[in-house]
């Protein structure tokens, strides 16, 4: 197989985004542990990176329109660097923060922009293997970036893992200023126009989609270092391999999701997310056992990256006119997902042992649901669940309320909760009365 330099630096450039995006994941009891913050505050860098993403990425996109394509993606990755040095050298944990929002800045306009580039690069035919190539980067970083940051920051200090990251980014400047033609600059285009295709209800239905399905993922995984470390009292070594097998699940959740998404997209889409609510509704119940963990957590990975090629065409086919700046904002989305999703896990302090059953993996659960709900899976009827409920009534407790042992956490009080809710006052009433009718002896 032919080596193509440019599409090689804008892969470099893309791993590592990954790495700096997913490696503080792995890092937060060390950090919160030197700068003297909890985990659940920790988990906010995640939150304040992810929300820099949905506000760089159309600001980005739409300010930077008549730069050349080549200065742009360099200036990108300049940001990138200048926002992990930054990292490298703080302090403070608000420090820290601000460092995190300035990395972010660049995350979702190199990709958009980098996708146009690199399917400029090849001939037509070949623009969707193009664009794949470079999101390879991101994958990649999971298998092995992200689980190279974890253990050099528990073994020399977070900090150096940012001082490496800064480094990539220092690489990627370098490759893509050796590498990239000169691309022309593109024409000038009316950013109101493209701004109100974003206003269309199938565009806004898309993106939430992407919402959702991003906070279900980054409710459990911004939180999975203190799982594996408290529930399945997994050492350092355990913990590194487990994200090595999640980098490789979404690797291959990558080739599934777009081969299938290519048939149906809202059929994959019915699937995955529904696979996801299973996979973390059986990652809550088998968290306590190493090899059911390992392979959970490998098909969690599978499931997780299956949903953006379909996700990503949904957005691109309901805004039709304005592909690029849609294809920024849904990443935008999914970072919003993402920082809905680690505020909602850090609602229960995950550093407590058992608390992660009913905390991040029941929210996750939940947010996979509403997605299905957005593409159209029929909810189940009363009595299906109550069926499925009874069938396994000798083994639950009958003093304690359904929607804990199932894993629905209490949240807000939406119509979608009150339904669950009556649901629940109902079962537990039958519940009980099979138990006073029970023989006893």
């Amino acid at each position: 197989m032919t080596i193509n330099p440019p599409l090689t630096a804008l892969a470099v450039g893309a791993f590592a985004i990954g790495v700096t995006e997913f490696a503080p994941m792995g890092l937060l009891p060390v950090i919160a542990d030197d700068l003297g913050v909890s985990i659940p505050a920790a988990g906010l860098l995640i939150s304040a990176y992810a929300i820099g993403v949905v506000l760089g990425a159309p600001l980005m996109t739409l300010t930077t329109g008549r730069v050349p394509r080549r200065t742009l993606l360099i200036g990108l990755a300049a940001i990138f660097t200048l926002g992990n040095l930054l990292a490298a050298i703080s302090d403070s944990y608000g420090m820290l923060l601000i460092a995190r929002v300035i990395t972010s800045l660049n995350h979702g306009a190199f990709f958009g922009v980098g996708s146009i580039v690199a399917a400029s690069l090849v001939p037509p035919e070949r623009r969707a293997g193009a664009v794949a190539a470079m999101f390879m980067g991101l994958t990649i970083a999971n298998v092995v970036g992200v689980p190279l940051a974890t253990w050099a920051g528990e073994q020399m200090g977070w900090r150096t893992a940012f001082w490496g990251i800064a480094g990539l980014g220092v690489v990627t400047i370098a490759a893509l200023r050796l590498t990239l033609p000169t691309i022309a600059t593109p024409t000038s285009g009316n950013a109101l126009a493209e701004l109100r295709v974003l206003t269309r209800g199938p565009v806004l239905a898309a993106l939430g989609l992407t919402v959702a399905g991003a906070s279900a993922m980054f409710t459990v995984f911004t939180y999975i270092t203190p799982i594996l470390r408290d529930e399945t009292h997994a050492s350092l070594g355990f913990i590194t391999a487990m994200l090595v097998i999640y980098g490789l699940g979404l690797t291959v959740g990558n080739w599934i999701g777009g081969k299938f998404a290519d048939r149906s997209v809202d059929m994959t889409l019915i699937v995955t997310l529904a696979s996801l609510s299973a996979i973390l509704v059986l990652f809550a119940l088998f968290m306590s056992f190493a090899v059911p963990t390992a392979i959970l957590i490998f098909l969690w990975g599978v499931a997780s990256f299956a949903l953006v090629p379909p996700l990503q065409v949904r957005v691109m086919a309901a805004a039709s006119d304005a592909p690029n700046l849609a294809s920024s904002m849904n990443i935008g989305a999914f970072k919003l997902g993402n920082a809905i999703g680690a505020a909602l896990g850090g609602g229960r302090d995950c550093s407590r042992p058992g608390s992660a059953r009913r905390g991040p993996g029941g929210r996750g659960c939940l947010c996979h649901r509403a997605g299905c709900g957005v593409v159209g899976v029929p909810r189940a009827k009363p009595k299906h669940m109550r069926s499925f409920c009874l069938k396994s009534i000798s083994a639950v407790d009958p003093h304690r309320p359904l929607h804990d042992q199932f894993l629905f956490p209490r949240c807000g009080q939406s119509g979608f909760h009150q339904v669950l809710m009556r649901t629940n006052r109902s079962l537990n009433a039958q519940k009980r009365s099979l138990f006073e009718d029970r023989p006893r002896g």
